[in-house]
């Protein structure tokens, strides 16, 4: 069994923050430096831009790992660092803790179910008696952290059981817990073995927010079927009409929250002069194509990197694009890198890339450019700017972020979008040319579509995704969770 396993420590003396963030990660990366010192390099990212003038205005502090194997040399779990003026709240991690709870637990049990079934799920009762032991560390921390009375908010699938169990350590706490992927039907959620412990963990929260409609209304029909409680029964509304969940001695509401980017700022570096000169010199430096085709993606086998590139090699065959002048670029974060079935990824996508420069390039001039790394913030934008066809294929995805990135980018109204009917950024962006993954003929359809759109046709699609986009940003997204979490907890049933 984990260390901790099935352990009731009582809380701590209260902490001295209002509002606690919770995540797997902490908004910084620790790094080891030759001397043996440890320093922290900021992370950017869209959750930290939303929350940090939240955390500064309510004594917050922010709880996670802090991204690096623990060796017992690190800060004590009790003493918060002080970064930039933001409190933040390490949760240290063994090599045994990241094997089992992230590496195995999170991501080849947890991230294939809830994806799906795309990768079979593995379950292994050492990686679940891991995980617990973990989301207990993480509920410790934060009781230790959090203020009496205080405003907590967990994020996504590392730490379902982190609700109920923060509850049990300090009833006087508000919960809230948002999932950042998609939550699975009622029949694929109950392959689950520990399928009741997880609900029951997400359950301890006062607010379960999803992204969409449809990941509320499962949670809704599961918390009836499994574990026997009165919930309510009407659509669950964007941002409005919240489900809810009747239990013993309290109310859970249960709401659709579609998160969103950063989209002023990306708005206003990319119409920066430097980034539009690299955008232009990604361009010469591709030959000066015609046409460029852009995916940006994590390396994931739900991305459904492999359906667009069969689907450009298939246009390239066909003649329906031309490769004298159409070129794909595909920029593949490395992921996970050591789970199975994203090594047994990564090979087949560089052994796709290979057979079509093979068969389709001239010397010198390949179709595809493949970058397989992390690739900086304003390079990112400069070739979101250079791109003529931006294509976001995944078999199945919780929101995806991209395609919002690429259209707040585009204040020429330039571009379009090929989206994947199947992330939740397609009940958003209508104006995209949406497309089922899993039909072949019609993504290479749609592709060629996006290629050949008049000027006119595509100014109308971009501006009118370009509203969407920068009127419902992550701070309006933020402000509807809190706000709605505000009318929940505690003072609710007095």
């Amino acid at each position: 069994m984990a260390r901790g396993q099935g352990r009731g420590a009582k809380a701590a003396a209260f902490g001295d923050s209002d509002f606690v963030v919770v995540a797997n990660r902490l908004p910084v990366d620790q790094e080891r430096l030759p001397d043996g010192t440890t320093s922290w390099k900021r992370s950017p990212g869209g959750l930290v831009t939303a929350l940090e003038p939240l955390l500064r205005r309510r004594r917050g502090a922010w709880v996670g790992w802090p991204g690096v194997a623990d060796d017992g040399t690190g800060p004590d779990l009790d003493e918060p660092i002080i970064q930039d003026d933001l409190e933040l709240r390490p949760v240290r991690l063994s090599a045994d803790d990241i094997a089992e709870y992230y590496e195995g637990f999170s991501n080849a049990t947890l991230w294939p179910l809830y994806h799906d079934v795309i990768v079979k799920p593995i379950y292994h009762r050492e990686w679940w008696e891991r995980y617990v032991d973990v989301n207990r560390r993480f509920a410790e921390a934060t009781s230790r952290a959090a203020a009496e009375g205080a405003t907590v908010w967990v994020q996504d699938y590392q730490l379902q059981l982190v609700p109920k169990m923060l509850r049990e350590l300090r009833p006087d706490l508000t919960i809230g817990f948002f999932l950042h992927i998609p939550f699975p039907p009622v029949e694929l959620f109950m392959q689950m073995p520990w399928r009741t412990e997880i609900t029951e963990g997400l359950l301890g929260a006062d607010l379960v927010g999803f992204h969409l409609s449809g990941g509320a209304q499962n949670f809704l029909i599961l918390s009836r079927r499994l574990i026997g409680v009165n919930t309510s029964r009407g659509t669950v509304g964007v941002r409005s009409r919240f489900g809810e969940v009747e239990l013993a001695d309290r109310v859970v509401r249960v709401g659709a929250f579609p998160i969103s980017i950063d989209s002023t700022a990306l708005d206003q570096a990319a119409r920066h002069r430097d980034v539009k000169r690299r955008a232009r010199e990604i361009r010469a430096e591709l030959g000066n194509p015609r046409k460029v085709l852009l995916g940006v993606d994590r390396l994931d086998y739900t991305k459904g990197i492999d359906v667009r590139l069969k689907a450009f090699s298939e246009l390239l065959e066909e003649g329906r694009a031309k490769r004298d002048d159409t070129v794909l670029i595909q920029l593949a974060t490395p992921s996970r890198e050591r789970v199975e079935s994203y090594q047994i990824l990564r090979s087949d996508i560089e052994r796709q890339v290979g057979h079509i420069n093979g068969e389709y390039s001239e010397v010198g001039h390949p179709v595809v450019h493949y970058l397989h790394r992390p690739v900086p913030r304003d390079e990112l934008i400069a070739f979101f700017v250079a791109a003529d066809v931006m294509l976001v294929t995944p078999l199945r995805d919780g929101m995806n972020l991209v395609a919002k990135e690429y259209v707040a980018c585009r204040s020429d109204l330039g571009g379009a979008l090929v989206l994947s009917e199947f992330t939740g950024a397609a009940a958003e962006l209508r104006q995209a040319y949406l497309v089922n993954p899993h039909d072949l003929e019609g993504v290479k359809d749609t592709i060629e579509a996006a290629l050949n759109q008049s000027e006119a046709e595509g100014r109308r699609r971009m501006r009118s995704m370009r509203r969407q986009v920068l009127a419902h940003d992550v701070d309006r997204w933020a402000r509807s969770f809190l706000d709605a979490l505000a009318q929940s907890g505690p003072h609710d049933t007095e």
